[in-house]
């Protein structure tokens, strides 16, 4: 008896921290910060540069550069991710650039895996006080959630967390808040398909367009 409870307590601690791991920011996107730190060894990005950090969304705005080619633009997304994971790594990919702007889009993804709004709002204002911690100045662009097909589920949830940020962000300062939901929705009030890949949840090329669209007015003020 004595040994099988020594047992059951050995496999517990040899699979516990396993398990904590894969659940861990700091493993899982360990990979991509590295990647972000050695460009940046190789060519040290600009400051006061406009940052776009966040989930696949800015991950795969290939476009990026040729979109504002008037400004100096930073892209750190990391696909999958979620707000608690840019904020986690913000010492690393955010706050060393001191940009003048920061646009950060994130909180699908954490929809998706459980979250509440209230939670993705909750993680939205520690991701504020920690960049405020060390750029006081920079300004913070939120990029509101967008309607996909693929998540459509989970329209209102997103429509809710849209409002509990937008709230915070109306009541703080050196903040905006982008609302790009309907933009992507059309007459018939369902997502745009046309401006979505195969997938239905990320953006095709014409869909970065309406994005850069909405955000150059910000990067364009001085």
């Amino acid at each position: 008896m004595k040994f099988r409870s020594t047992l059951f307590v050995l496999l517990a601690f040899l699979t516990a921290p396993l398990w904590a791991d894969d659940k861990s920011p700091s493993v899982r996107w360990e990979r991509d910060i590295q990647g972000f730190e050695a460009a940046d060894k190789e060519n040290p990005p600009p400051k006061q540069a406009a940052l776009f950090v966040g989930a696949s969304g800015i991950r795969l705005w290939t476009s990026l550069e040729k979109d504002f080619p008037k400004h100096h633009v930073i892209n750190r997304g990391f696909g999958g991710s979620q707000i608690a994971d840019v904020t986690h790594f913000a010492d690393r990919i955010v706050l060393p650039y001191k940009p003048k702007l920061i646009v950060l889009q994130s909180g699908g993804n954490d929809l998706n895996a459980g979250k509440t709004p209230e939670q993705v709002a909750e993680d939205f204002q520690a991701f504020v006080v920690k960049t405020r911690t060390t750029l006081p100045e920079t300004q913070i662009v939120f990029f509101s959630l967008q309607p996909s097909m693929a998540r459509w589920s989970q329209a209102d949830k997103q429509k809710r967390a849209n409002q509990l940020i937008k709230e915070q962000i109306n009541a703080g300062k050196n903040m905006a808040y982008v609302d790009a939901w309907d933009a992507f929705v059309g007459p018939n009030g369902m997502p745009r398909e046309e401006l979505f890949v195969a997938d239905k949840l990320h953006h095709n090329t014409a869909g970065y367009k309406v994005r850069a669209e909405l955000l150059r007015p910000y990067l364009d003020r001085d």
